[in-house]
């Protein structure tokens, strides 16, 4: 079954992107559940200290790894993976989950809300990418899996001006997840590249989009009953689960209640 089929990632190094909160904080804590080592990283650490104190007591057999790197600087992003390397020797699931989304339409957005989403959800993506694949290599790891948290706007565009660029982001990954899958095959590896596409998900992330609206952003999730972040976590461990021959290109998930 799944937990057997999640033995042989046991002891091994996962990286979770943007895990204080949401989707991350469930990810990484799924994933210590099953016995790995996660390096969990943000802006600020001081949750995922919080998240980790808990897995400890909670006795899950992994554990978990805060670090502290701003995504958006590659600088810290390369000084990270090298401190992963000289710790744990290096990162065999790269699960590329940070993002966010800034209330810039294109006609009138500001251009440094489309950098920053650009920073986040497309170079940081492709540049932990880069270094996990590398970091697999370098070891001779066969097996490693990279996962892109997507989202259902990198495959339609809804009419909402605010998420148009964010959307268009999301396009991006959809593209680079089937760009690195047939690099992988290239390559001759047996490394799996695999994107989750979620629609609405109950998370901090509406509050970031509309931030100087927190009624509307409660009024995202009001609206109907939501996916939850353990949702997204049980994706996660089903991709990962799959066996070695099989390799899970996108799921793509909704709430049941969901229209677009």
């Amino acid at each position: 079954g799944r937990a057997g089929a999640m033995e042989r990632w046991t002891g091994r190094v996962a990286l979770v992107t943007g895990a204080s909160v949401g989707i991350g904080a469930a990810v990484a804590r799924a994933l210590v559940q099953h016995g790995m080592k996660v390096v969990g990283c943000a802006r600020s650490v001081d949750k995922i200290e919080k998240l980790a104190a808990e897995c400890q007591s909670a006795g899950y057999p992994g554990t978990l790894i805060p670090y502290k790197c701003d995504l958006s600087n590659e600088e810290e992003i390369l000084s990270m993976f090298s401190a992963i390397k000289t710790l744990h020797q290096g990162v065999d699931v790269c699960i590329n989950n940070a993002g966010l989304a800034r209330p810039e339409p294109l006609l009138s957005g500001r251009t440094e809300g489309w950098r920053t989403m650009i920073d986040v959800n497309v170079m940081a993506v492709s540049i932990c990418t880069r270094e996990a694949y590398q970091s697999m290599k370098e070891r001779n790891i066969d097996d490693g899996h990279i996962i892109n948290i997507n989202s259902m706007n990198g495959h339609s565009v809804v009419p909402q001006s605010v998420v148009h660029f964010y959307s268009a982001t999301k396009y991006a990954v959809t593209a680079l997840t089937e760009g690195l899958r047939q690099e992988l095959r290239e390559a001759k590896t047996h490394i799996r590249a695999t994107c989750i596409s979620p629609g609405l998900v109950e998370t901090g992330f509406a509050f970031k989009l509309h931030d100087n609206d927190p009624e509307r952003a409660a009024a995202t999730y009001e609206s109907i009953r939501c996916l939850k972040a353990e949702d997204m976590a049980n994706a996660v461990i089903y991709v990962l689960s799959a066996p070695p021959h099989v390799q899970i290109g996108d799921i793509q998930m909704r709430p049941t209640e969901q229209i677009s």
